[in-house]
């Protein structure tokens, strides 16, 4: 009998990393807050859940991969929450970007319920995760973070440990995240003075991109940015303004100066008011910056 994973939520990124799994040989315990999005998967080596409850029961791991902090806690501790049906010493991962107390609130309801919490955020877009390429930050205990890394391995093209504390990787979760949002305003701002300018912003781009800054963010989101390209949507703006108070919070915790994540929370905070919460977060940031530039 193929070993057995419990899985919750699929998302853009949730979907790929759960036809992973199944392609690698695991029956997956799936809930989804919208159901039918199950069928997605597929009927072979997926049962259908219907509360986080039952996807957790008698598996030894279960992975959850959902969009906010709120979200994570009512999985886990709400009615027909996971926490009521883990197994002795069984594993949840969490790979939500979520703050670092939750993640340390989760791991000690977790301790107190004889399971454990592993914090396993990851950087990608989807079309990473269907490519098996997230980075994948893990922070916890060694033995929980030993136990879930043939899992991990399956998913992303690296798993860096930031120590024991449950929250760590979250931590780098969302400084990572900041400075993705800040480069994206770096760019957005950069090629539309071009483009006032008289210049074509995508020979700008291409120029950035292959001298001075040279690298994987610059290159992909330069592209997008540079083209004005904004489907398909990949990570929706409302969630980058989700991350982008993360930070804002964290900063303001650690007594942390941060004025250019100030400017990332109010440009993504201004796409969700205009209605763009759905659109991709490239929008939410280029599409400002054009539009501040009368373009």
């Amino acid at each position: 009998m193929k070993t057995r994973i419990g899985f919750i939520g699929l998302g853009h990124m949730g979907i790929n990393m759960a036809k992973n799994l199944i392609n690698s040989g695991y029956h997956l315990q799936v809930y989804n807050r919208t159901l039918s999005k199950i069928d997605e998967l597929g009927a072979d080596n997926v049962t259908k859940c219907l509360s986080p409850a039952e996807a957790a029961a008698d598996v030894p791991f279960l992975i959850t991969m959902v969009s906010d902090d709120e979200v994570l806690r009512e999985s886990a501790v709400g009615d027909g929450g996971i926490l009521k049906t883990l197994q002795p010493n069984a594993v949840h991962i969490s790979m939500s970007t979520i703050s670092p107390q939750t993640s340390e609130d989760l791991a000690r309801l977790h301790e107190q319920a004889g399971s454990r919490y592993l914090a396993a955020p990851v950087f990608g877009r989807p079309e990473a995760a269907g490519a098996r390429k997230l980075w994948i930050c893990v922070s916890g205990d060694e033995k929980t973070k030993t136990d879930a890394r043939p899992i991990l391995d399956l998913l992303g093209q690296a798993v860096i440990d930031f120590g024991s504390s449950a929250g760590g990787a979250n931590v780098v979760k969302i400084a990572g995240n900041f400075m993705i949002m800040a480069s994206m305003e770096m760019m957005a701002e950069a090629f539309t003075l071009a483009e006032k300018n008289g210049l074509n912003r995508t020979q700008v781009s291409e120029f950035f991109g292959s001298t001075l800054f040279n690298a994987p963010i610059f290159q992909n989101y330069g592209k997008l940015i540079a083209g004005k390209q904004y489907e398909p949507v990949g990570f929706k703006s409302k969630l980058g303004y989700k991350d982008a108070r993360l930070a804002f919070k964290l900063s303001q915790t650690s007594e942390m100066p941060m004025p250019i994540a100030n400017a990332v929370h109010g440009r993504l905070l201004t796409a969700v008011a205009k209605g763009w919460g759905e659109s991709d977060w490239v929008e939410g940031i280029a599409r400002g910056v054009s539009e501040d530039a009368g373009l």
